[in-house]
């Protein structure tokens, strides 16, 4: 029996490490390719949860998960264009400032809109039930989370793999000049990859709302361990940032099952140790000044 509930407390660990690994790919992306350090990127994370909410009692619960990561996606081209698009070249402190003006200005017009308390919303009948493999029993919800993360995972790497798109998106975060003097510009590919980028973390917010609630902190609480997964996995590594969520969501749940005050604590130490060990993360570029 405690194999068993070690088990379920890794596969909520994975279930966390999945949520962290949707938005950690998106920044990692948007900073690899536009050098943008993007602070707003938790907030379309809640916003795909308060779309989600919105929109269920009108078109379902499963119009709402396809329905609202499109709408954060054009939202997001819509601020790409307007403004990050302005700050690719100038100081990253500019951008820094940006972002962190459009989180709190999103997390203030969540309040307003939805109110500071939280939404109440479930997991639709449908979707609910456990699945029994022996003494062994799980959420058949959270196991369609896990397969959606591992679907969309697989379909970012084949998109940055095996397409032309990817291979000029890659190129770009290698050798951005290279890229231009061939006469390919990369402002289409940069505002493509900031859709997908802030597409991936409502769609994380949309399936997480049911799990973890609905809040407007909801967002800046979960940009600071996608933050972690980035660094712990390397700046620009595609399976690092993959590694990296597994390894931290794995941590976060086997500490809450050991010693529960230590919870995020335990993330935090985990970073420390890798930092001590690669400053470049698990699959990071090496840095020379700091090696």
């Amino acid at each position: 029996m405690e194999i068993v509930f070690i088990l379920e407390q890794v596969l909520n660990g994975l279930l966390i490490g999945a949520n962290y690994l949707l938005i950690a790919l998106g920044l990692s992306l948007i900073f690899s390719l536009g050098g943008v350090v993007n602070l707003a990127h938790g907030a379309f994370y809640a916003i795909g949860a308060y779309l989600t909410v919105a929109l269920s009692p009108t078109i379902g619960f499963g119009g709402a998960i396809i329905v609202s990561p499109v709408l954060v996606a054009c939202l997001g081209l819509v601020i790409e264009r307007l403004l990050l698009s302005r700050f690719y070249r100038g100081d990253p402190i500019l951008s820094l400032l940006l972002t962190f003006g459009l989180a709190m200005v999103a997390e203030q017009s969540l309040r307003m809109i939805f109110g500071a308390a939280p939404v109440p919303f479930s997991i639709p009948l449908w979707l609910r039930g456990q699945v029994f493999m022996g003494e062994f029993i799980y959420s058949k919800y959270r196991l369609i989370i896990l397969a959606v993360a591992v679907l969309c995972v697989a379909g970012l790497w084949l998109l940055l793999k095996r397409t032309a798109f990817g291979r000029v998106v890659r190129a770009g975060v290698q050798n951005p000049d290279m890229v231009a003097a061939l006469g390919i510009s990369l402002r289409p590919y940069m505002t493509a990859v900031v859709m997908i980028a802030v597409g991936l973390a409502a769609l994380a917010g949309t399936m997480m709302a049911p799990v973890t609630g609905v809040t407007p902190t909801m967002g800046a609480e979960i940009l600071t361990f996608a933050f972690v997964v980035v660094v712990i996995g390397g700046l620009g590594s595609f399976w690092g940032v993959v590694c990296a969520a597994m390894i931290v969501g794995v941590v976060r749940g086997l500490a809450a099952y050991a010693f529960p005050p230590a919870t995020e604590a335990a993330v935090y130490m985990l970073m420390v140790l890798v930092l001590l060990l690669r400053p470049r993360g698990l699959f990071g570029e090496r840095i020379q000044r700091f090696e």
